[in-house]
């Protein structure tokens, strides 16, 4: 790892969060016109009217909705970290009575036969295909029924590729045309860093061990073949050159968050696909939808790596001696939610078209006790939408087979914040709220592919960047994190609201809601902020920098996630070089009971890392957390080579539950 991969990271994220929404269409604003002229005509007219004139701060006081007077808290029990303020600082630290150890690094071995990563990143992309990809992301812990806390599986997500994935980082030639070419060689040990690793993990003489040559270790990568399922399986827009059907896929990329359905599946998302493709055709890309409303690159190598110049698959420009085939619609196969079991090495991965194309952060999975199941997910862009996935059918605890493609049929929604702190799901299905022919939604296929556009039209929130979802395990409520917006305030398509409070948002906040009745499927909800990140008010920082958090500060929610007693884990990710985040310090994990809201700074990691993905064993005595992009000098696996994006295995000292 060096200062360049921290410098590349953060143009990543530059090129990942420039807003693709063009929402302020004729279409939307007469939309969302005539919703205001709907609400103020009914029963609710005279409340609703305050509502578009009232302060955002009306929504931020837990005492004064009734939704969450029976919130149940959670102990926790650990002295705060302070933030690492340290220019040089290259550990992660956590508190007293707490170790943490470097567990499992990029290059490490994942499948059978694979040989040990070599210092000088010289393997070859055949080694790659079974080693640990890199940037560890989301991740999910799979315990063996008959030994839930000692052995089980763990899924890891793999996010992107920093310049150290080769000796002497990306290299390229430029041609005459102003286009790149990369080496072959390159572009395919790439393709292999990304993806997913199932490792089997141990617990023998009082400590955890990953189990070598294990039959369960597999590596999902952007050369995995897929199926595609579920109502757009088989569209013209997903037929391509390569796969005439419209139902084979190769690969994931830039798998970010996930989800773990309670039927034994892992979902893993596709997040910032849209940087690996490109389209040189500026008529073609401006009339098609499907490229431009999700900002696939239009410059003449793609954005971050130029795979184009080697794999044609990414080369989304149209053929014109294929004009209904070619790779033009390749783009339009990413953005899924991936489903495997991880359980069965064999067993081929299934996007599940149903659930909608996106940026898709995460895909987090909630059942109620009659088998009603909710998936939610943050479009990771600023600007964009949160949506929510509801089945058909039932989840079936009694018959885990009838189970196995509950997610290829269902209803996709997307979220309405209206400003008194009551929201609704409105479903993007065609023929409804203006998803029809006249504005160009002919099937439900044309809605999930561009699930956006839909959402566009029937007028859901952007909101400030959303990403991460957790849901209280008892209670049922759920939180998102929206993890920042400098465009807030300043673009017409994204006006300050009540959700969104804060012009210029640097810090972010979190926002949670209580579905109708508790009914995991309801179409309307009650919503508060949970709290606005950033500085306290006596810093002296601006208005706009300073934040509600009672405890400690941070800057830029991002992963989030409950363990099984009530704790809301909360991961940031920000520029820690960045003006604004002096007095934060690193990128960090911190504790919040929901209850409370008292917010307590648990880790601290390098500087210039990210911090995310957390899981536990169901006993929450075994965390496992991951630190992407780590410092110079950070201890990968082996505790003696250079740093890598590793997995972090942290425990409590006297052996009890972490967090408590």
């Amino acid at each position: 790892m060096t200062r360049n991969d921290h410098g590349f990271h953060q143009e990543m994220e530059r090129l990942d969060d420039v807003p693709d929404n063009r929402s302020n269409s004729p279409t939307l604003k007469d939309r969302v016109q005539q919703d205001r002229r709907r609400f103020l005509q009914g029963s609710l007219a005279t409340a609703v009217a305050s509502f578009f004139m009232a302060p955002s701060s009306m929504v931020l006081a837990a005492s004064s909705n009734p939704s969450y007077a029976g919130l149940t808290g959670a102990k926790i029990g650990f002295k705060p970290v302070p933030p690492q303020l340290a220019a040089d600082f290259d550990s992660v630290v956590v508190p007293e009575g707490y170790s943490a150890r470097p567990f499992f690094s990029w290059g490490d071995p994942v499948v059978r036969g694979a040989s040990p990563w070599r210092q000088d990143a010289s393997d070859d992309w055949q080694s790659q295909a079974l080693q640990a990809g890199q940037n560890h992301d989301g991740m999910a812990y799979f315990p063996f029924p008959e030994s839930p806390n000692n052995r089980g599986l763990l899924v890891i997500n793999h996010e992107y590729i920093n310049p150290t994935l080769h000796p002497n980082g990306f290299t390229s030639t430029k041609l005459a045309d102003g286009s790149v070419q990369r080496p072959e060689a390159e572009v395919r040990k790439e393709q292999m860093a990304h993806g997913v690793s199932v490792i089997e993990v141990h617990k023998r003489g009082g400590e955890w061990h990953i189990v070598k040559d294990s039959s369960f270790g597999r590596r999902i990568t952007a050369q995995t073949p897929m199926q595609l399922t579920g109502p757009a399986a088989g569209a013209d827009l997903l037929k391509t050159a390569s796969d005439s059907t419209g139902k084979r896929v190769l690969g994931t990329i830039n798998n970010c968050s996930m989800g773990q359905t309670p039927w034994g599946t892992y979902l893993t998302c596709e997040e910032n696909w849209k940087n690996y493709f490109v389209n040189r055709n500026p008529d073609d890309y401006a009339d098609r939808r499907e490229h431009h409303r999700y900002g696939v690159a239009q410059n003449l190598n793609s954005k971050n790596y130029a795979w184009d110049s080697v794999d044609a698959r990414f080369n989304a420009t149209p053929d014109e001696s294929q004009p209904h085939l070619g790779q033009v619609n390749e783009p339009n196969r990413f953005g899924w939610v991936v489903e495997f079991d991880p359980f069965d090495p064999e067993s081929e991965p299934k996007k599940r078209t149903a659930l909608g194309r996106l940026v898709r952060e995460c895909a987090t999975v909630t059942h109620d006790k009659d088998g009603r199941v909710a998936i939610y997910s943050g479009d990771d862009t600023r600007g964009e939408y949160v949506y929510k996935f509801i089945p058909k059918d039932r989840y079936q605890r009694s018959n885990m087979k009838a189970n196995a493609d509950l997610l290829d049929e269902g209803t996709l929604y997307v979220a309405v914040f209206h400003d008194n702190g009551e929201g609704e799901w409105r479903a993007l299905e065609l023929g409804r709220y203006g998803l029809t022919p006249r504005n160009g939604f002919h099937s439900q296929a044309d809605v999930l592919i561009n699930a956006r556009a839909a959402a566009d039209i029937v007028g859901a929130t952007p909101m400030d960047r959303p990403e991460w979802i957790a849901v209280h395990p008892s209670s049922g409520e759920v939180y998102v994190t929206l993890t920042n917006n400098k465009y807030r305030g300043n673009k017409p398509d994204q006006p300050v609201d009540a959700a969104n409070p804060r012009k210029n948002n640097l810090h972010g906040q979190i926002v949670r809601w209580r579905e109708e009745d508790d009914r995991v499927d309801a179409t309307r909800f009650r919503w508060e902020i949970f709290l606005l990140a950033g500085d306290k008010p006596e810093s002296g920082a601006p208005e706009h920098l300073t934040g509600t958090i009672n405890g400690d500060v941070f800057s830029s929610p991002d992963g989030l996630w409950f363990d099984p007693q009530g704790r809301l884990w909360i991961q940031t990710d920000y520029g820690d070089d960045d003006a604004q985040n002096a007095n934060m310090g690193t990128n960090q994990m911190l504790c919040a009971d929901p209850k409370t809201r008292e917010v307590k700074r648990f880790l601290a990691g390098p500087r210039g890392c990210e911090v995310t993905g957390v899981t536990t064993t169901p006993d929450g005595k075994a965390m496992w957390v991951n630190i992407q992009h780590p410092g110079l000098s950070y201890p990968a696996s082996d505790r003696k080579t250079r740093a890598r994006s590793t997995t972090v295995l942290i425990t409590k000292t006297d052996g009890g539950v972490v967090g408590s």
